[in-house]
């Protein structure tokens, strides 16, 4: 299912279109509007876009009218639900919310292996830092509390040599991060020696190769699919949520994956 209404973002062989896309409002009141961020656009411009025409931010703008503030952010190869606050003083409550850990956000993502069961990752993270951007904040800090709860939902297996592996094996997991530092979930998964695929930072060097050659598209398999809170002003209890893209589905029937329990999730 494509959930943009001009071109795919990326398209199907990973390429990026360079037609400016039109992004699927998926909430929007006087407040708030949330859309679906396509995995491979930036939410903002930064000091590494420079080659970059489209940013969710500006898109999003344009598409309503209105000036929008981001209150959370997606990374570039991360797709799903976006969040803004169409004023300051909203984007400033909702940045509390944030804080508090009082909005909870759920992620999937297919990753190398088969991950089972369910636990908590707790395991602190050093603060990931830019190149450029934080070149004058200090490396020497001491790793940050990070914990994510994840339960295996689906696994299966493609009778294919990858590596030093006989079969190459997959996992579809439910992650819910209870704290926001930056790759969380990424490097919490390359932790437990099941990477995300489609990571080039954090993943598999064998295992995505392999990956897009077969399913035929290259991408990060990760995406924020449902985010709940109570919205700041009304205090109405408030779930947004995206449908998995054609991608998605098409992996899961490649993977032999029940579409039925996928309408369910």
């Amino acid at each position: 299912m494509n959930h943009l209404t001009g071109p795919t973002w990326p398209d199907d062989t990973g390429q990026v279109i360079k037609e400016k896309p039109t992004l699927q409002i998926l909430y929007q009141d006087d407040h708030l509007v949330a859309v679906n961020k396509p995995a491979g656009l930036f939410v903002h411009r930064s000091f590494m876009d420079k080659d970059e025409i489209y940013f969710a931010l500006q898109l999003t703008r344009d598409q309503i009218g209105k000036y929008v503030y981001p209150v959370h952010r997606l990374d570039r190869p991360t797709s799903g639900v976006l969040l803004f606050a169409l004023s300051a003083e909203v984007a400033r409550l909702m940045g509390q919310a944030f804080t508090s850990k009082t909005i909870n956000k759920t992620y999937y993502a297919l990753t190398r292996g088969h991950l089972l069961g369910s636990d908590i990752i707790d395991y602190p993270l050093k603060e990931k830092l830019d190149k450029l951007g934080d070149k004058n904040v200090s490396r020497n800090k001491d790793p940050q509390l990070a914990q994510t709860a994840y339960q295996s939902l689906l696994t299966a297996s493609l009778p294919f040599p990858v590596g030093k592996f006989d079969t190459v094996r997959y996992s579809l997991v439910k992650l819910q991060p209870s704290t926001g530092r930056r790759h969380q979930i990424r490097r919490h998964l390359a932790h437990l020696r099941h990477p995300v695929i489609g990571d080039i930072n954090y993943g598999d060097n064998k295992q995505n190769p392999f990956f897009r050659e077969f399913f035929g598209f290259k991408r990060l398999m990760l995406i924020a699919k449902h985010l709940d809170f109570c919205h700041p002003l009304t205090l109405e209890k408030i779930s947004i949520e995206v449908d998995f893209d054609r991608q998605w589905l098409h992996v899961f029937k490649k993977l032999g994956w029940p579409a039925d329990f996928m309408s369910n999730r």
